[in-house]
């Protein structure tokens, strides 16, 4: 590989990482950049899985204090978080994408919809933000969406943090800074996971994948300190147009 390609995608990764951080969605620079430059497209997934998991780990330390009294609530979160994530690159493995594919920018759609209304069916619903603190347990319909968001995860990546978000406003979350951290903490899961796996498939282009977890460190830290101080109403909008653009592009990549 030459050194302008390996700059390129470390610059993709950068971008990447930043967007995963203040919104999820960075799956949708990296993921083209690389099928651009000529990786197979099941490969491609696999290294850009590999690359942008060490973003999390910036991301959380910009986030770090928004998890202050998470810990109960956090480990039993992080149950589904894993085996979603080892299921999904299970199934990657296994059958491929292709098929996967069509039905993806649809569900990528309904997530960015359902954070969009999060706010009012959660009023409807009676929620409150009592499940923001520790000791409290999240209740298991959660758990079991949160699984299937793993699988997601684990299987194709693009949008989970739409996803993710949205699940977490439906169980009552309301401060999206909080929300991103758990956002960062439960995609971290999934993609070590599903990253051991690839690599162990032997389906992770490993170049690609170094340059690229460097970049997307820098990045995911970056993203998480401006989210903090850009307000809340701005990362939410910055969510919405992410995921109408995931969808946008997945739509169009399918046909």
């Amino acid at each position: 590989m030459t050194g302008a390609t390996l700059a390129g995608a470390a610059a993709a990764a950068l971008v990447g990482g930043f967007i995963n951080s203040m919104a999820g969605g960075g799956t949708l620079v990296t993921f083209p950049i690389l099928v651009a430059l000529g990786v197979p497209p099941l490969v491609a997934n696999a290294t850009n899985t590999m690359a942008l998991w060490p973003g999390a780990l910036g991301s959380l330390w910009g986030y770090r204090d928004r998890l202050a009294g998470m810990r109960t609530w956090i480990g039993w979160f992080s149950l589904p978080c894993l085996l979603g994530g080892f299921f999904g690159g299970w199934l990657l493995l296994s059958t491929g994408q292709d098929r996967f594919a069509r039905i993806v920018p649809y569900l990528v759609l309904g997530a960015t919809i359902l954070f969009m209304a999060n706010g009012p069916l959660s009023r409807w619903l009676g929620r409150r933000t009592g499940v923001d603190h520790e000791g409290v347990r999240p209740a298991w319909p959660f758990l079991a969406a949160q699984f299937a968001v793993g699988v997601y995860g684990g299987y194709f990546g693009a949008g989970i943090g739409i996803l993710m978000l949205a699940v977490l406003g439906l169980a009552g979350f309301t401060d999206i800074h909080r929300m991103n951290a758990i956002k960062v903490w439960g995609a971290l899961l999934v993609n070590v996971v599903a990253a051991a796996l690839f690599a162990a498939g032997g389906v992770v282009l490993w170049p690609l994948a170094i340059v690229m977890a460097a970049g997307s460190i820098a990045g995911g830290y970056g993203g998480a300190r401006l989210a903090q101080r850009v307000g809340r109403v701005w990362v939410r909008r910055v969510v919405v147009l992410v995921g109408l653009g995931s969808f946008v592009w997945l739509l169009l990549r399918s046909r």
